[in-house]
C-alpha cells in the first residue's frame, strides 16, 4: 500500500465514554433512556464543547466494545435472528455485530455541565467508548425523500 492510501488498519483513541443510562445490551425502548457522555478530561478541556448547547440534538460516534470478536458477522443475516425478515447482508442493517463494531446514534442534547453532555435517546450502554460527537445539523439529513422496505420499519417500531 503506498503511503498516500490508508492502511488496513485504522487506530481511534476514545474522547468520552458513556456513563448511567443501561447496563444490558438489549434492544427496543431507548427513548426515554438518558445518560451522560463525560467527555476525557485529560485530551480536551471545557472549550471543546463550546457553542454545543445551542443546538438540540448529537450524532454519537462510539465502540460495540460488548460485543465479542468471535460474534462479529459479515455476510447476511435475518435481522435480530427473526426468521420473518428476509436475509440481509450486515451492511443493509444496523446490527451491533458489525466488522468494526461501530454504533452511530442521534440523541438529545439535555445540556451541557462542564465535561459532561447529559443525553436522552442514545442506545449506547454504560461504559461504551465514545469515538466522536458532532452537533446534528437539519442540512445533514437525508436529500428528498426515504424509503426503506417494510421490515426495517417493523424492526424500529419499538426501537425509541
Amino acid at each position: 500500500m503506498s503511503e498516500n492510501n490508508t492502511s488496513a488498519q485504522v487506530v481511534s483513541v476514545p474522547v468520552g465514554r458513556v456513563v448511567g443510562g443501561r447496563e444490558e445490551v438489549y434492544d427496543d425502548d431507548w427513548g426515554k433512556v438518558e445518560s451522560v457522555i463525560c467527555l476525557d478530561g485529560e485530551q480536551f478541556g471545557e472549550d471543546a464543547l463550546a457553542g454545543l448547547d445551542a443546538f438540540s440534538h448529537l450524532e454519537i460516534v462510539y465502540h460495540f466494545d460488548r460485543v465479542p470478536v468471535a460474534k462479529i458477522q459479515s455476510g447476511a443475516r435475518h435481522p435480530r435472528g427473526n426468521t420473518d425478515w428476509p436475509l440481509v447482508g450486515i451492511f443493509a442493517q444496523r446490527g451491533k455485530n458489525r466488522p468494526n463494531r461501530i454504533g452511530v446514534s442521534r440523541c438529545r442534547l439535555l445540556h451541557v455541565d462542564g465535561l459532561d453532555l447529559h443525553v436522552q435517546g442514545l442506545d449506547a450502554v454504560d461504559g461504551s467508548p465514545v469515538l466522536d460527537i458532532k452537533p446534528y445539523m437539519t442540512e445533514f439529513g437525508p436529500q428528498g425523500d426515504t424509503v426503506q422496505p417494510d421490515w426495517a420499519t417493523d424492526i424500529m417500531s419499538a426501537y425509541y
